[in-house]
């Protein structure tokens, strides 16, 4: 994977992310959602940012997807909320979606802004969102870094587990794309550094659940 994809080219997807997460991909995950709503880690990571007060919040989610946390957190008393993608694969299901909730007014969707190289151009937010995000991304001190420094009031992300069995996990699917021909390469990233930038950029850790497969962490501003 190279350094950074910037603003998205239409027909150049350097990282590769349109040819995994792909519509069909996204119609897996809508499908679930509409079944049986949130798993159990994005409904910790709403439930972090509700403790915290989300009430009349602006929400910035980094990589959505088909942005079953917005709604959900809209539903909750958020004001509005902005999703930044850099695949396509989504658009369609999560428009289905945000207008079947009665939502499509309280919700922008922008695809191609990569807020890691383009920081200007997004604005902040009360609350920031990165939910298997941080493993798609090379830089994770630099992706981090900026989603907290847009987090107003509380930023919240999940990774990974990083053990033995995971990294090799990783390097099989990264040989595995690599000998397909595809570009997009996942990440198994030391998860005390990276709550050390969240730290760094002013934001206190108040929240850690690690569950089999994703952890969380949210943090908040004092």
């Amino acid at each position: 994977m190279d350094s950074c994809c910037g603003p998205r080219v239409p027909g150049r997807d350097p990282r590769g992310y349109d040819a995994i997460f792909d519509a069909r991909f996204s119609k897996a995950v809508a499908r679930r959602y509409g079944r049986k709503g949130l798993g159990p880690v994005e409904q910790g990571m709403v439930d972090f940012l509700a403790s915290a007060g989300i009430e009349g919040a602006s929400v910035l989610e980094i990589g959505g997807g088909v942005g079953e946390i917005q709604l959900e957190l809209l539903r909750r008393g958020a004001a509005r909320a902005t999703n930044l993608e850099l695949s396509a694969g989504y658009e369609d299901d999560a428009r289905r979606l945000a207008a079947a909730a009665g939502l499509e007014g309280r919700v922008q969707r922008r695809l191609g802004v990569d807020i890691a190289e383009a920081p200007d151009d997004v604005e902040p937010a009360d609350v920031v969102v990165l939910h298997r995000v941080v493993c798609c991304y090379p830089d994770y001190a630099r992706l981090l870094g900026t989603a907290a420094d847009h987090a107003r009031r509380a930023l919240v992300f999940s990774y990974p587990t990083a053990n033995p069995v995971s990294r090799l996990f990783i390097r099989s699917m990264n040989a595995m794309l690599n000998a397909s021909g595809r570009s997009f390469r996942g990440y198994v990233h030391p998860p005390e550094a990276m709550v050390d930038v969240v730290r760094s950029r002013g934001l206190v850790p108040r929240y850690r659940k690690d569950r089999p497969v994703w952890h969380l962490v949210g943090a908040t501003r004092d």
